[in-house]
């Protein structure tokens, strides 16, 4: 009975059981492969954050502690593969005189380093010139001394007499001199605003004994660490950080940790949790519209599944052996369906990221795996099953021979359900979305970090409550608009225009459950392409506003570089060069940063949006600078601190550079300034560069924004560096983009982007046809009896285009609708993932052109096969039916 049950499925059911099974392998291969993609993201971060870190951990020595012990404390502690002592020595200045003129500084730090430092840890010291060894000159304390390889620069010691001399070898960069001149045991925020301008290091021997006798000498101890870590970054910053505190645990106060891997691994957990935030976000979505079609699929036949049931009951079939059958049919597309999904899953691994497991580890993508497997066994239960048991219990053979209509209202629209979801999703938002408001609190340095997790509520109330009003406005507009309807299907449909508007309405449940799966497939394409295309394009603008420009150019602090030398950065490649000044300002006891540009060509070299402004466009307020010199942009911080208002005078005090006194110089508020290209996140001015110069008594430049049209960044950095030498610090915008982004970034949210469009695409492609071709097979009677009353094939091709079109128009602009409404509401609400916040929604035209076009095929290709079906002679028809 039951493999002659399943081979009659097999052959007169086969497109009602292919369309079911697809909807299981798109929700399996979805699970599957974001779950894996997600894992394997994970380890990806954990991974970045190691490698960021030149040194694991900063031990410093306490005072009055033996170093030696301390030393052996930390190569005995568990996970550490190599510990070696290195020397700080602060100084009170360097000096150094070349070609008849002594150059001095102010405060320093000597480091004495081992031999071996350098192979021990190669991301601290970058050389730029002479020997890699030796006596080594920070390139911007070889700047302030004009010392190149080959000078003389004398060393003050507190607590010695006189100046030790040293010769320089070569000059040198410290990538990450932020950490190493940290201060040991304070918090994060209480660091200092930036590493020593002056820096020296020396081999350790040099080291001991130049500073003999001098005071203000510690001892830090430099650990790489090579214990293995879990691939989640916060259970690695957990033991990382537990690791330290052990360490200075069994130090018992001798040793203080500078737990540089464990700050790294804090900023990836925040990161991760962001990446499952997105795959909450944007992939559940996908997996229960995927559901949903497989349900409605399965819906699609269910007329004719209770017919059959009706039918073996009258033979006299048990109801258990009924139940059997539907079992069987639920487990032939649960289980064919699953291992479809996860080939699907698996060839997606293999194309786009080279395996199946997507990265991840064997376990987790298993695991993966199995979890995706037992959720589409689970939704072939519920969409097939279920049903069928329902019917089972609830329908009686007499009720299938009777065509049962529903004339009421559903009970969700009578209760007003749409609207209830629709204002509490305006709630939640603005809950949400409000000032100080934080989906993920990431406490500094604690172990533990938690989310928001109701901020989901406002879109998950938003798409369903969208979905529930887009699937009422169709029922009222199918039941009551019979007269549009039938002008509009009067140019395909001819004298059976009238009726082709009857069948619409008297189908108005299935066809809106078709254009509301529709929206909802279409609506998931949108707002998942608009959130992703939206992230990278503030990740180039954060990169952007970080760096400059495409190049640029910083001159060493003290610097006097006149504006005319853009001309020799005008390389092959080049398209304009850009001047920025960099001064400070105090503003009452507050010093903060003051930019001079100039306003007519500032836009030339970097990008300025309107986002970063207030009280005005970029245009206009680049305008204000230029009619009134003494015009200023203030921050947003400082008009609070100051209760300023358009037009209010603002006294700032800035070093005059014949002088190096301060001076009043009187501006005029104009605007405020949020965000600007090298400045810093928090308190800043923007002036004229022209009325700075003239107040100051200088022009000098702090930087050049060089402008290379976007391309060939690294070339033109490269050539410049070449030129330029020690003298000046080049930085292109491919390498900021590696250093400001985030360790989500890393995850390569366009492998994610990836897996989900092209899931959406296929949604909504099968939310289009499937559904579509299914109720027209359904409905082969009702057109073989259309046939038989005088429809000619005319007729039945504009009845089935007709209702094809309805469903194309409605479904793809209530998903457009739906999807801006749903990508507004993400970008708001995932505010901590973009930096700065978008000015614009960017908008994928292509791949929303692409998902539009398959949707669109797809209903046409299922309206022409319908149409094709329907030529059968009617008798034949008649008689299978």
């Amino acid at each position: 009975m039951i493999s002659s049950w399943a081979s009659g499925l097999a052959r007169h059911r086969t497109g009602r059981l292919l369309a079911a099974m697809a909807g299981i392998a798109l929700a399996v291969a979805l699970v599957a492969a974001l779950g894996s993609f997600l894992t394997a993201s994970k380890a990806t971060m954990t991974q970045r954050a190691v490698r960021s870190v030149a040194v694991d951990w900063q031990v410093e020595v306490q005072p009055g502690a033996d170093q030696n012990a301390a030393l052996s404390l930390v190569r005995k502690t568990p996970g550490v593969r190599a510990a070696v002592p290195v020397g700080f020595a602060h100084t009170s200045g360097f000096t150094a005189t070349t070609q008849g003129s002594t150059q001095t500084t102010g405060p320093g730090i000597v480091l004495g380093l081992p031999d071996n430092y350098r192979t021990l840890f190669p991301g601290e010291v970058r050389s730029l010139t002479g020997h890699p060894t030796g006596v080594l000159l920070a390139q911007q304390t070889a700047s302030n001394l004009h010392a190149a390889p080959g000078s003389t620069v004398g060393i003050k010691l507190p607590g010695t007499t006189g100046v030790r001399q040293v010769r320089v070898d070569g000059v040198v960069d410290l990538p990450q001199a932020d950490s190493l001149f940290q201060k040991v045991g304070a918090p994060t925020q209480s660091q200092p605003v930036a590493p020593p301008d002056n820096v020296l290091l020396l081999p350790a021997a040099r080291f001991t004994s130049l500073t003999r006798g001098a005071t203000s000498v510690t001892t830090q101890i430099h650990v790489a660490r090579d214990a293995a870590l879990p691939h989640d970054p916060a259970a690695a910053f957990t033991s990382v950080t537990g690791a330290a505190h052990h360490l200075e645990a069994r130090g018992a106060g001798s040793v203080l940790v500078g737990d540089n891997l464990g700050a790294a691994l804090d900023s990836a957990r925040q990161d991760a949790l962001y990446a499952q935030i997105l795959f909450l976000f944007l992939g559940v979505p996908g997996a229960v519209l995927a559901a949903s079609l497989t349900a409605a699929v399965a819906g699609a036949g269910g007329e004719r599944r209770r017919q059959e049931q009706a039918l073996l009951r009258l033979r006299g079939l048990a109801p258990r052996r009924i139940m059997s059958l539907a079992g069987l049919e639920a487990a032939l597309v649960g289980v064919v369906g699953g291992l479809f999904g996860l080939g699907i899953t698996a060839l997606t691994g293999r194309l786009a990221f080279g395996a199946v497991s997507f990265g991840a580890g064997a376990g987790t993508w298993i695991l993966w795996y199995a979890v995706a497997f037992t959720i589409g066994a689970a939704v072939a239960a519920a969409a097939v099953l279920v049903p069928a048991v329902r019917d089972l219990r609830t329908v009686t053979v007499a009720d299938t021979g009777r065509s049962a209509r529903r004339t009421g209202s559903p009970w969700w629209m009578r209760i007003g359900l749409d609207f209830m979801l629709l204002i509490g999703s305006w709630l939640v938002f603005r809950a949400s979305s409000g000032n100080q408001y934080a989906l993920v609190l990431a406490p500094e340095g604690v172990p533990s970090i938690s989310v928001s997790y109701w901020a989901f509520l406002g879109p998950a109330l938003l798409w369903i409550g969208a979905a529930l009003l887009l699937w009422r406005l169709t029922l009222l507009a199918l039941a009551h608009g019979r007269p549009v309807l039938a002008r509009l299907a009067r140019p395909l449909t001819s004298t059976l225009a009238g009726t082709t508007a009857a069948v619409l309405a008297r189908r108005r449940r299935t066809l809106a459950r078709s254009m509301v799966l529709l929206a909802l497939a279409v609506s998931f394409a949108v707002s998942t392409s608009v959130f992703n295309s939206t992230y990278q394009q503030q990740a180039e603008v954060d990169a952007r506003l970080t760096n400059g420009a495409d190049v640029t150019v910083t001159e060493p602090p003290g610097a006097q570089t006149p504006p005319s030398a853009a001309g020799a950065l005008k390389i092959p490649g080049v398209r304009h060069v850009e001047p920025l000044q960099h001064r400070f300002a105090y503003v009452g006891s507050d010093l903060q940063d003051l930019y001079g540009v100039r306003p007519d060509t500032i836009a030339s070299a970097t990008s300025l949006q309107d986002a970063y402004f207030a009280g005005g466009t970029t245009r206009q307020l680049m305008q204000r600078l230029a009619q009134r010199p003494d015009n200023l942009l203030v921050s947003a911080e400082t008009v609070k601190d100051f209760q300023l208002s358009p037009g209010d005078n603002l006294n700032l005090r800035i070093q005059d550079a014949k002088t190096k006194t301060l001076r009043t110089v009187p501006f005029h508020y104009a605007g405020i300034v949020k965000e600007f290209p090298t400045a810093p996140k928090d308190s800043f001015f923007v002036a004229n560069a022209s009325y700075v110069a003239q107040a100051t008594g200088s022009d000098a430049v702090g930087a050049f924004l060089v402008d290379t049209g976007g391309t060939h960044q690294k070339t033109v950095a490269a050539q410049l560096r070449k030129q330029l030498g020690a003298a000046a610090t080049v930085t292109d915008l491919t390498q900021t983009r590696g250093t400001v982004g985030t360790s989500l970034t890393s995850v390569d949210l366009a492998g994610l982007t990836r897996i989900e469009l092209a899931f959406a695409v296929l949604l909504a492609a099968g939310a289009g046809g499937l559904v579509l071709a299914l109720g027209l097979a359904e409905r082969r009677r009702t057109f073989a009896i259309t046939t038989v009353l005088g429809a000619t094939r005319r007729h039945l091709r504009g009845m089935v285009l007709t209702e094809a079109v309805l469903l194309t128009f409605g479904g793809l602009a209530g998903g457009a609708l739906i999807g801006w409404a749903l990508s507004e509401m993400l970008v708001k609400v995932l505010t901590g993932v973009f930096d700065p916040p978008p000015a614009s929604l960017a908008v994928p035209g292509g791949y929303l052109a692409l998902t539009a076009a398959a949707a669109v095929a797809a209903v046409l290709a299922a309206a022409l096969n319908g149409v094709r079906r329907a030529r059968r002679p009617a008798v034949e028809e008649l008689r299978d039916l």
